[in-house]
């Protein structure tokens, strides 16, 4: 049987050593050396520049504005998806994620198309005689594109933990005297935590690292750190200084999937 199971696992294997473990290993090597081979700390140290010290902030800010924005809207859904039906429920998730399955690039020009300018949102409110929104090319857009791309990985972890909790328990609550509030303070939200922390983890690393994003709804005006590694891969060719700015972000990445482990042991907020 182990060596049946060895067998099996053996496309996996290879599948992990050629797109993860290699791609890992490249970056390291470039990012812990300059452009000569010497091995430098240099590239990572580089984050504490002017320049790449306020992409990473603001990376951070606006990605943790959007998390917690889709945890506010998807705390909810999640709870009306886990009170209705199972047919019904099974529907409603199918809409929610159907936009998912459409290419991200094209959901965010869709997005870009909406708040232009002269785009469909502003030609509306013009026929209606209300003012313009001028967000596209702003932080705010960028958010938007943020909370839009990524509501789903708030809201299925969630959802995923709330169906878990036993209605036994919150009956129990109600027949000793615990009102709604009481019983959403004391028993879901501490029952939750898991979905809360995983859903957290899945919208703040991705808005962390994006770049297409911050390009297409903000411009060439708002650099995110995303933006900044894009750059230098693709436009400088300084291979070192982008894979040292993505070690720093990996961090943050390490930092997560630490936080998800102590509290999310069993899995229960992973994603159906």
């Amino acid at each position: 049987m182990k060596n049946k199971a060895k067998l099996l696992a053996a496309p996996y294997s290879v599948w992990a050593i050629a797109f993860i473990l290699i791609p890992l290993a490249m970056i390291f090597y470039y990012g812990l050396t300059d452009r000569s081979g010497a091995f430098t700390f240099e590239n990572i140290i580089s984050i504490t520049t002017a320049e790449h010290s306020k992409a990473l902030i603001l990376s951070l800010f606006l990605s943790l504005i959007s998390t917690v924005i889709c945890l506010l809207l998807g705390y909810p859904l999640a709870m009306v998806l886990t009170k209705i039906g199972r047919n019904s429920h099974s529907l409603i998730v199918f809409i929610f994620i159907l936009p998912m399955w459409m290419n991200f690039l094209l959901r965010t020009l869709a997005w870009q198309t909406l708040l232009e300018k002269t785009g469909v949102i502003n030609n509306i409110l013009n026929i209606l005689g209300l003012p313009s929104l001028n967000i596209i090319n702003t932080s705010y857009a960028i958010v938007l594109g943020m909370v839009y791309n990524f509501l789903p990985f708030m809201v299925l972890p969630l959802y995923n933990s709330l169906t878990k909790i036993d209605t036994n328990v919150i009956n129990a609550a109600h027949d000793l005297g615990a009102n709604d509030v009481t019983t959403f303070i004391k028993i879901t939200l501490p029952l939750s935590v898991p979905g809360i922390i995983s859903g957290v983890t899945m919208v703040f690393i991705p808005a962390l690292t994006t770049f297409v994003i911050s390009n297409l709804l903000g411009g060439s005006k708002i650099l995110l750190i995303g933006n900044v590694i894009e750059q230098q891969f693709t436009q400088a060719s300084n291979w070192n200084l982008g894979s040292g700015l993505s070690i720093v972000l990996m961090l943050f990445i390490v930092v997560n999937m630490i936080i998800t482990a102590v509290f999310d042991k069993d899995g229960e907020g992973t994603m159906l």
